[in-house]
């Protein structure tokens, strides 16, 4: 959850018209869970979090922050998977609808 009550296994669907990160559980399932609106949004890597496990803070945090100041911390499989969701997120907040 965003609030980061525990950590969930997501599947992350990236829209660019509109621009919304849906997702979804894993195990199945036609229906998002929900969406993050990500027009006008922030994402960064996070390198440190207060309060987070060691195997949570492995150089594959990035955040999330809507343009209604909503937080979502993700955690990507790898440094590499990271920097590409940061890269492709960045590109949708700005040129999607």
């Amino acid at each position: 959850g965003h609030r980061r009550k525990n950590w969930k296994v997501r599947k992350f669907v990236l829209r660019e018209d509109p621009a919304y990160l849906h997702y979804y559980d894993p195990a199945g399932g036609e229906e998002p869970l929900g969406a993050i609106h990500l027009r006008g949004c922030v994402v960064t890597a996070v390198e440190d979090m207060p309060d987070s496990k060691k195997y949570d803070a492995d150089n594959i945090l990035f955040e999330i922050i809507t343009a209604n100041e909503i937080h979502y911390y993700l955690q990507a499989a790898s440094s590499a998977e990271r920097t590409e969701w940061i890269k492709a997120i960045q590109a949708v907040s700005r040129t999607g609808k």
